[in-house]
């Protein structure tokens, strides 16, 4: 699968129309520097944010049930029902922040039917415990890879211009671990947190399991990302990463959420390393192995909260920091036309 995506282009003036707001130069701090990444993303010195989408994408971890999680593995489907029916934080945050919320089944282990506000890409019932053997066949990953493209070319045949990403699967902080530790060369440790809420007897048994994990797939250092990605990740990962190359090839903003995103992230930007530039981080999530892919990215996030919970809450919780550094841009007079005289 190809996807070609170049580097945003500087964009003539853009920097000299935020220069020229009625304020001192700099003076809006991170919203200069968010509104100058959103111009040159849509190349317009008047960028539109148009049909924003916050997509959460559910899949199951064969892990799960080694004992990688403090919850059960049916904490998935069950969370996926609390979605669509509209009571997650998620879906909370999404409403009053004007963010149309779409569920993407990726691969849950539970068969929901035919339902309406969910989004039916099932690859499998669950991936397969990676500490024993590869999560899923390469044909697997490059079907998972292909849907998640589908759906963002799909929302951007809409018209829509922006796309913040979220997750939902028991066991998948574990899999974001081992994707971090391969693609970063961090070490494991480093990369474990305590997830859904572990405690330290759960935690270690954690690390003891996932180094199992390290040592029964044995990849070398610079392992090629899908390798990596077939190995370790889940459906709703690889389909995360798909869908940010093509929406990033369509030339659509993309906000990332915290820890199991954003190792779909690390994915997706060692296929195409532009795509890196089409990225607003959001948050600093409070699992450790995010600082690795945060130090890794070069990423600095708009919010620091303590935020764990996954779901895209961080997503949507920055998004109206970025509807702001838009609207400066779009909105605020500047020196000549409010006729107030600029630096001496």
């Amino acid at each position: 699968m190809h996807f070609s995506i170049s580097p945003p282009a500087t964009m003539p003036g853009l920097q000299a129309r935020i220069d020229g707001k009625t304020k001192p130069p700099g003076s809006l701090g991170q919203l200069e520097r968010l509104a100058l990444q959103i111009g040159q993303v849509q190349q317009s010195l008047s960028p539109s944010l148009d049909h924003p989408h916050l997509l959460v994408f559910a899949g199951d971890h064969g892990a799960a049930r080694a004992g990688v999680s403090a919850y059960p593995q049916e904490v998935t489907w069950q969370m996926v029902e609390n979605f669509l029916a509209g009571g997650a934080a998620i879906n909370v945050f999404a409403r009053h922040n004007g963010l149309q919320l779409r569920v993407i089944d990726a691969g849950v282990a539970h068969d929901f039917g035919a339902r309406d506000g969910l989004v039916d890409a099932k690859i499998a019932f669950g991936t397969h415990n990676a500490i024993e053997q590869a999560a899923m066949s390469a044909a697997e990953r490059d079907l998972a890879l292909a849907r998640g493209a589908a759906i963002a070319r799909g929302l951007a045949d809409q018209g829509c211009r922006v796309m913040a990403f979220g997750e939902m699967g028991i066991g998948n902080t574990a899999a974001a671990s081992l994707l971090t530790q391969q693609l970063t060369g961090a070490p494991l440790a480093e990369c474990i947190g305590r997830g859904t809420g572990l405690d330290t007897v759960g935690l270690a048994r954690k690390r003891t399991l996932l180094a199992q994990a390290v040592g029964r797939a044995a990849l070398p250092p610079d392992a090629d990302a899908l390798l990596v990605l077939a190995e370790f990740g889940g459906f709703e990962m690889a389909m995360m990463a798909g869908a940010m190359l093509a929406a990033a090839e369509r030339g659509i903003l993309l906000l990332i959420d915290g820890f199991i995103v954003t190792s779909a992230l690390l994915v997706a930007t060692a296929i195409a390393p532009p795509l890196r530039d089409y990225c607003i981080f959001c948050h600093r999530s409070a699992e450790p192995g995010h600082v690795v892919q945060l130090r890794a990215l070069q990423a600095e996030p708009l919010l620091d909260l303590g935020l764990c919970l996954g779901e895209g809450t961080g997503a949507a919780l920055a998004w109206p920091l970025v509807r702001a550094a838009a609207a400066f841009l779009n909105e605020m007079a500047s020196f000549a036309s409010a006729g107030v005289s600029g630096q001496a």
